[in-house]
């Protein structure tokens, strides 16, 4: 293990990558994934774009394709709790999931008040935006008090 920033220890994943076997199709899940991962970044600045599941994606195409690309991505210090987090647990940290969610609240609401004319378009857009924040809130976060004992284990 190597030694990448103050208190991150950089791990070696590579025991987990299985590469396709034509390198054709290797080049295509590598393109693919930094597709998707352009796609996550982007969706850290554009609330209605959601960031996690691109970077999911992008970790399985790179797991198909690259050693190096992967263990970046793994280690990175932004991306790769969140990636560990899903992968390990399959849970959010509980203060992503509120950021999450104040921000979904906040651009679909001002959507609806300042831009949609439309009343069943506003309805819809509201309906969505209630649906997609009791689906993300109903998703396991280990670090909160209530929710460690559901989810089986002790408080990290």
């Amino acid at each position: 293990m190597k030694r990448a920033r103050k208190n991150h220890v950089r791990r070696d994943y590579s025991h987990e990558v299985r590469k396709h076997r034509f390198v054709w199709v290797r080049v295509a899940f590598a393109l693919l994934g930094m597709l998707f991962l352009v796609i996550g970044i982007i969706g850290i600045f554009v609330p209605v774009l959601p960031t996690t599941p691109f970077l999911l994606v992008s970790t399985a195409c790179f797991a198909r394709s690259s050693r190096r690309f992967y263990n970046w991505l793994m280690n990175h210090h932004t991306f790769g709790p969140l990636i560990v987090e899903w992968r390990t647990y399959r849970s959010i940290p509980w203060r992503i999931k509120l950021f999450a969610i104040t921000v979904m609240i906040l651009t679909f609401g001002s959507s609806i008040v300042f831009f949609i004319q439309d009343g069943w378009l506003q309805l819809a857009l509201a309906f969505f935006c209630l649906t997609l924040a009791i689906w993300l809130y109903q998703i396991p976060s280990r670090d909160r008090q209530g929710e460690v004992a559901a989810l089986g284990g002790e408080r990290t």
